[in-house]
């Protein structure tokens, strides 16, 4: 299998997984049960799950009221876009 195709399916993963992160949090939340951490939720932004959190705070409406996920989570997916043609540029 080619290189590219697997990184693809390793976004596309973890991605999914911090889309059901923001979700069960909030479900969490609204139901004053155990939280995710928010170390967590940006960690798995950090991590390249930048537009399944951005998708997932938008959609679940959940840490809009946080600059730091408001503006933080969108960063992180700039720099990591960046990042993305730089390496690809190398090649």
């Amino acid at each position: 299998m080619n290189v590219n195709i697997i990184m693809i399916i390793v976004l596309v993963v973890i991605n999914l997984i911090a889309f059901i992160l923001y979700g069960v949090d909030k479900h969490r939340a609204k139901n004053h049960q155990w939280r995710i951490s928010e170390k967590t939720l940006i960690g798995i932004a950090v991590i390249g799950g930048s537009i399944g959190a951005i998708l997932g705070m938008y959609i679940f409406h959940h840490k809009t009221k946080h600059w730091y996920f408001r503006y933080g989570l969108p960063a992180i997916l700039i720099v990591q876009v960046v990042l993305v043609f730089a390496l690809y540029r190398m090649t």
